[in-house]
């Protein structure tokens, strides 16, 4: 009887949240008139002191995506059944419409893109440090999440924004992310590896060894280039920053997609154990599973010349 109590009461505190209410808003309007949405998704009956927010940045190569695309729905679900607040944002979209990928060689787009989509989270954040009482926020707990073009987004924000760049000069200084979630990500970096200034925000990384679209390690010359997660992690290692990183053995880009659904586990004790609770741990996991399939097909060139 007693264990019947217990697993009722458990039920009962569970299902609090598990309900998200969905509230739209424009968090930036430029001057031709393009305009940039928020989804807030706030766990249901939240009567909490102010929460930890997740602002998650989708993916699709910088030419394509939505932050509203369902299959991102069940990791917002997620988010806010353990009650976080999550919040989902446009960035605009600085491939779209080119046909040729970008390269070593050709990475001015690129570079473009990247800068475009940082300026965005940065705008995004703005507005909910503007609005925090308003959305039950703690401006302490803000942690970036982001898959693929998204990934890169948020990995590159916190560099940009530990490291003093021009383009984090909107944010208020004393500010700082408290946690990144990055699923098949990298940072752009001219000045070889990335280091910090101010020790990075604690990070999760999962990434494919295989990854055809993101690379898993690095691809750069003379120091320029684009620097995978398992470069990042090796670094930071070096450097005393703590970390978790899912490596994924044979594992294409499809790892940009599958932890938001199949590692919410480990997502939810790394932001209770890292970001909320600060823990000094360097965590290399690495997965062989014979079960799981590659589904990504062709490269990111022939994706954006079907544009």
């Amino acid at each position: 009887m007693l264990k019947r109590i217990v697993l009722v009461v458990c039920l009962a505190e569970c299902f609090v949240f598990l309900a998200g209410a969905q509230k739209t808003v424009e968090y930036r309007r430029d001057a031709d008139g393009t305009g940039l949405s928020m989804d807030i998704y706030q766990p249901a009956g939240d009567t909490d002191k102010p929460r930890a927010v997740v602002v998650f940045v989708f993916g699709g190569g910088f030419f394509t995506g939505s932050r509203s695309d369902t299959v991102y729905r069940p990791y917002f679900d997620f988010l806010t059944g353990n009650g976080y607040v999550c919040v989902a944002i446009d960035y605009r979209l600085g491939l779209k419409g080119s046909k040729k990928a970008p390269s070593l060689f050709n990475r001015k787009p690129l570079i473009n893109a990247i800068a475009m989509a940082v300026e965005d989270t940065y705008s995004a954040t703005n507005y909910l440090l503007r609005h925090a009482k308003e959305f039950n926020i703690d401006t302490g707990k803000i942690i970036l999440s982001g898959s693929s073009a998204g990934a890169i987004t948020v990995l590159q924000s916190d560099y940009e924004k530990r490291n003093g760049f021009k383009s984090a000069a909107v944010l208020p200084a004393s500010f700082q992310y408290a946690g990144v979630i990055a699923c098949a990500g990298a940072i752009y970096s001219k000045r070889g590896m990335p280091s910090y200034a101010i020790a990075p925000a604690p990070t999760i990384f999962f990434h494919g060894s295989k990854d055809n679209i993101v690379p898993y390690k690095k691809i750069s010359f003379l120091g320029t280039g684009l620097f995978g997660s398992m470069s990042i992690t090796r670094e930071r290692k070096k450097d005393g920053y703590p970390y978790v990183f899912y490596s994924f053995e044979g594992v294409d880009h499809s790892a940009a997609l599958f932890p938001l659904k199949d590692y919410q586990q480990a997502i939810q004790q790394f932001i209770q154990g890292y970001v909320l609770s600060t823990k000094p741990l360097f965590v290399d996991v690495n997965i062989k599973d014979l079960n799981r399939k590659n589904t990504v097909k062709g490269t990111l060139e022939e994706a954006m010349r079907r544009q």
